[in-house]
């Protein structure tokens, strides 16, 4: 008897998934055993199938017994608390970048997030339960409210207790100076900047109001490493990227960095609107990353040790199931149960996302005030359970029958925003399709045993 699966025809072959994320590659031959003759199947074969959980050998009671905790360990992340803590400090942003998905703008202080807010949010923060918690400082450039932050992280640690707090901070650099190296040394932050290529290319997308934002990145990143602190990157990629793979790849190696993390353009704040001059199809896109993760492949082969972000998240769910608590990639998604964003001016949303869209003018993922919610009434609210309900991949046609479903995720603010649905439309999804084209490449790779070894040692 076999056990409930997925499957899809991957070039010659098919590739099967379960729910405990596991899956197996079968000639045409072998699944039709698997479906109507097991016994027929080869040994080797056949014992893999069911050290898997495709074959069921066994009394039924007695499998679940011995197979529901793979299960559960696979979701083992819908038992943490809610983790991380995004703390929209500032509105205000020394760059123009073409894309901007916070619709980030000059003005005033005014869009500052004040100490009494920033209190507030902390103390709803520490009381989201769970021993470890991450906050993460963004914006608009959240350098612009560094006193800010510096009362976050002071009062946090002042009330914390028993508490592990790690801080991360995505900034453009520019502002960076040794005060503020100081204070990340001190506390140990990670810090995440955005690089998208060479300096032509990262200066078209990420226009600096005053200076050079590629030189001032790189002179900062310079500093970082010099006090010995982490630093990373991601990259976006625009129509003026998608043709430059290797390049680009080759920018991050010039600039000292081994890992990239490609990144898609996502349709919210400046980049929904501009989606005519900078955007491009999923189809596109995934050519770009495809080039681009053989190209970092090659290096591999040639003795550079260079990995994709994207790849790696997604080869540890395939490859070690481990249940990785990557927001976007998750069933149910991050939103409101693994994350909350606390926006500037005390706003609480689901998400960054929620956020995002909210600085379009729809507060559609907004759950309250810090001024008057408690943590029971963020998990409990209507706006955290419908973005739930939503993202249970099992639960949705399309994907509760793709081979993916284990490893993937959806979006439903993304979803929203494109059609007005928090259910997206499958397949015709940007996402989907990213995602479809992303885990296609990542088992074309798998099937290929030297291959293989190298993305084993990515993980």
């Amino acid at each position: 008897m076999y056990n409930y699966f997925n499957f899809k025809k991957h070039g010659e072959d098919y590739l099967i998934t379960n729910d405990a994320g596991y899956y197996s590659f079968l000639s045409k031959e072998e699944l039709g055993m698997l479906l109507f003759d097991s016994d027929n199947i080869n040994e080797l074969k056949k014992d893999e199938l069911i050290r898997k959980g495709f074959l069921v050998s066994k009394d039924k009671e007695l499998f679940i017994n011995d197979n529901y905790h793979f299960v559960r360990g696979y979701k083992e992340y819908l038992f943490y608390h809610t983790s991380l803590h995004i703390f929209v400090v500032t509105t205000r942003c020394n760059q123009r970048c073409i894309y901007c998905q916070a619709s980030a703008k000059s003005a005033d202080k005014s869009s500052n997030m004040s100490i009494d807010t920033a209190r507030k949010a902390v103390n709803i923060a520490m009381s989201s339960g769970g021993e470890y918690l991450t906050f993460e400082f963004q914006g608009g450039e959240p350098l612009l409210n560094f006193d800010t932050i510096k009362f976050i992280v002071e009062y946090a640690e002042s009330i914390k207790g028993d508490k592990v707090i790690e801080y991360n901070i995505v900034s453009n650099l520019m502002l960076l100076n040794e005060e503020m190296l100081d204070f990340f040394s001190k506390y140990n932050f990670n810090i995440s900047t955005s690089i998208d290529g060479d300096e032509t290319l990262h200066n078209k997308n990420r226009p600096a109001v005053m200076g050079n934002s590629y030189l001032s990145m790189k002179k900062s990143v310079d500093k970082i490493r010099k006090r010995g602190l982490s630093i990373s990157a991601i990259q976006t990629t625009t129509c003026y990227s998608i043709f430059n793979p290797r390049e680009i790849v080759n920018a991050y190696l010039k600039l000292g960095f081994y890992d990239i993390f490609l990144r898609p353009l996502t349709k919210l704040g400046f980049a929904k609107n501009r989606w005519k001059d900078i955007g491009y199809n999923a189809d596109e896109f995934v050519s770009f990353y495809e080039e681009a993760l053989n190209y970092i492949v090659e290096l591999n082969e040639n003795g550079v040790k260079m990995r994709e972000g994207h790849a790696v998240i997604l080869l540890r769910k395939i490859l070690e199931r481990r249940p990785i608590n990557y927001m976007e990639l998750r069933s149910p998604c991050g939103a409101g149960i693994g994350q909350l964003a606390y926006y500037y001016d005390g706003g609480v949303y689901t998400c960054d996302e929620g956020r995002m869209l909210a600085e379009m003018g729809d507060k559609s993922f907004y759950i309250g005030n810090v001024d008057s919610l408690n943590f029971a009434d963020i998990v409990k609210s209507p706006v955290c359970k419908a973005v739930c309900s939503a993202s249970c991949l099992e639960t949705i046609p399309y994907c509760s029958d793709c081979v993916y479903q284990p490893y993937c995720g959806i979006c439903p603010i993304l979803s929203y925003s494109e059609t007005g649905s928090l259910f997206s439309q499958m397949p015709a999804d940007f996402k989907c399709k990213v995602y479809m084209g992303i885990l296609d490449i990542l088992f074309g790779l798998i099937k290929d045993d030297d291959k293989l070894k190298i993305l084993e040692e990515w993980i």
